[in-house]
C-alpha cells in the first residue's frame, strides 16, 4: 500500500518529509514530495507503482483500484480530502497548532505534525472546515431470483472481481483455510502461473490443517509460517506500533496477520485477503440467532465498522511489509450485489454463509467448504495464549488501578491492558482516541475484583 501525507502552506517539505520517514513501510519503491501553490503533498510508494501524486491534477491518492481509494486534492492553498465508501484505504487528518489542514495514511504520520488526530469517515469529503458524507451503507432492497442464479452471480460477480486485480504472472494469497481465504485463493489460482499461498499459526491449529488441504487441492506453492508464545510476545510491540490499536481482540489476529504478511512479502508483491466475507454473508455465529427482520441491519452496522478494525489490520499488516494487498469482497460492486442478496440465502437451516457456499461449490476441497466460521485468532490456536499470559503478569491490583483511561474509556480486560502499556510506549499518552475501532461484542474478561 501506498502512503501519502500532506500539509496546507509553502515551505513545509520539511515537515511532510518527517511524515513520510515514519510511514516508510508502506511504499520502498520511491518518495516524492511536491510544493504546489499554497500546499505541500508527499507520497511513498511500493515496488511495481508508480508516485500516487498526479501533479496536473493536484491529487495524491493512495488507491488499490476498482473504488477503493484515500485522496487529497489541492486548489490555491486548500485541500480537500475524500476516502472510499467502505474506507479500505485508511486517511486521517488534523490541525497544526498554526491552523493549518494536515493529513497521513497513518496516525504515526500525522502525529510528527499534530496531536490532532482525526479518522475520516469512510465515504466523506473534508476541506478543514466542513465534513460532507455521501452514500450511507443501508439496507438495500433485496433480489428475487432462485438461490441457483444468485450463486451463479455471485461467482460470477467475485471472479471478476478478482480477475481485475491480477496484474502479474505471480501473485499471493492470505490463507488461513476458513471459506473466504480460501474462495478467493480458489478464484486466483486459474488466473495465475504461480500463486504463493501462506498460513500462520501454532502447532497443531486448525488453520494449518484445512489450508494445507485447500493448497493440495488448488495447487499453490503453500508456505507456513509456525508461531510460538514466546514469539508472539517478541513480535507485539512491532505489531502494536504498525497496527495503531490496543482492541484485545484485534491485536490478537494482527499478530498472525502481521506474520504471515511478513512471509508473503519474501515470495510476492501483491497478495490477496479474503477480509469481509464474514460481514457480507453473515458469518458470525451471534447472527443465527438474529431474526431475519434485525439481520439485514445488523450486516449493514458491521459492515460499516471494518474500516478502523478488520480492515485494519489487513492494511497495516500488509504495509508494514510494502506489499500490496486486494481485498475482493468490500469491492464496491461486490459488496452492492451481496448487500441485496436476502438475508434468509446468506443464513439457511443454521448454516452461515450459505449462498457464498453454494457459489463455490467444487472449488473447494468439501471439508474446507463446509467447515464452521473460526474467529481468525482461534483457528490460527492464538486462543487464549496471550490472554492468560497477561493474567499470570498483571495482578488485580494493577488492573483495577489502570484500566480506566483519561479519555473515559474502560479497558475491558487484563490483555487489553497489557496491549495499551505498549501502545502508550510508543504513541504517548493521547486523549483523542475516537479515531480508534473497538471489535463490536468484544468479550469483558479477566475482569477480577
Amino acid at each position: 500500500m501506498a502512503g501519502i501525507a500532506g500539509i496546507v502552506g509553502s515551505g513545509k517539505g520539511e515537515s511532510v518529509r518527517r511524515m513520510l520517514n515514519r510511514m516508510a513501510h508502506r511504499g520502498r519503491a520511491g518518495h516524492e514530495v511536491v510544493e504546489m501553490k499554497g500546499t505541500t503533498l508527499g507520497a511513498v510508494w511500493p515496488v511495481g507503482a508508480r508516485s500516487p501524486i498526479l501533479r496536473e491534477h493536484h491529487v495524491a491518492c493512495d488507491s488499490v483500484g476498482n473504488g477503493q481509494f484515500a485522496q487529497a486534492r489541492a486548489n490555491d492553498g486548500t485541500l480537500t480530502l475524500s476516502r472510499d465508501a467502505i474506507g479500505a484505504v485508511p486517511l486521517y487528518y488534523g490541525h497544526h497548532p498554526d491552523g493549518s489542514l494536515c493529513f497521513a495514511s497513518e496516525i504515526k504520520g500525522l502525529l510528527e505534525t499534530t496531536s490532532d488526530v482525526n479518522e475520516l469517515p469512510p465515504g466523506c469529503q473534508y476541506d478543514g472546515q466542513h465534513l460532507t458524507r455521501g452514500d450511507e451503507l443501508q439496507v438495500r432492497e433485496t433480489i428475487t431470483e432462485r438461490p441457483e442464479d444468485v450463486a451463479r452471480t455471485l461467482w460470477a460477480c467475485l471472479d471478476g472481481v478478482v480477475r481485475s486485480r491480477i496484474h502479474q504472472h505471480t501473485m499471493g494469497a492470505w490463507l488461513s483455510g476458513g471459506l473466504d481465504s480460501s474462495a478467493i485463493a480458489a478464484l486466483v489460482r486459474p488466473h495465475v502461473r504461480r500463486l504463493y499461498t501462506v498460513a500462520g499459526g501454532v502447532a497443531g491449529s486448525p488453520d494449518l490443517d484445512f489450508a494445507r488441504q485447500v493448497a493440495d487441492f488448488i495447487r499453490s506453492d503453500h508456505n507456513e509460517v509456525v508461531i510460538s508464545l514466546p514469539e508472539m510476545l517478541h513480535a507485539l510491540p512491532t505489531v502494536i506500533y504498525h497496527l495503531e490499536s490496543f482492541d484485545a481482540l484485534l491485536v490478537r489476529s494482527s499478530i498472525i496477520n502481521y506474520l504471515v504478511a511478513q512471509r508473503m512479502a519474501e515470495l510476492a508483491p501483491d497478495t490477496f485477503s479474503g477480509e469481509g466475507g464474514d460481514e457480507l454473508f453473515a458469518g458470525y455465529d451471534y447472527l443465527r440467532s438474529l431474526e431475519s427482520r434485525h439481520l439485514a441491519q445488523e450486516l449493514v452496522d458491521i459492515i460499516g465498522r471494518l474500516h478502523n478494525t478488520a480492515l485494519q489490520r489487513v492494511d497495516r499488516s500488509a504495509a508494514a511489509h510494502g506489499l500490496v494487498v486486494h481485498v475482493p469482497f468490500v469491492n464496491p460492486t461486490l459488496v452492492d450485489y451481496a448487500m441485496r442478496i436476502p438475508v434468509e440465502f446468506k443464513i439457511r437451516d443454521g448454516v452461515e454463509k450459505w449462498i457464498l457456499r453454494r457459489a463455490m461449490t467444487d472449488l473447494l476441497p468439501p471439508a474446507v467448504l463446509n467447515r464452521p466460521k473460526a474467529k481468525f485468532w482461534q483457528g490460527a490456536g492464538v486462543g487464549d495464549l496471550l490472554s492468560d499470559y497477561a493474567d499470570q503478569h498483571i495482578s488485580n491490583q494493577e488492573f483495577r488501578r489502570q484500566r480506566n483511561l483519561h479519555n473515559g474509556w474502560v479497558l475491558n480486560s487484563k490483555e487489553e491492558l497489557m496491549y495499551y502499556r505498549i501502545f502508550r510506549d510508543a504513541f504517548g499518552t493521547l486523549e483523542n482516541l475516537s479515531w480508534m475501532g473497538r471489535t463490536k461484542g468484544a468479550p469483558r474478561i479477566q475482569e477480577q475484583g
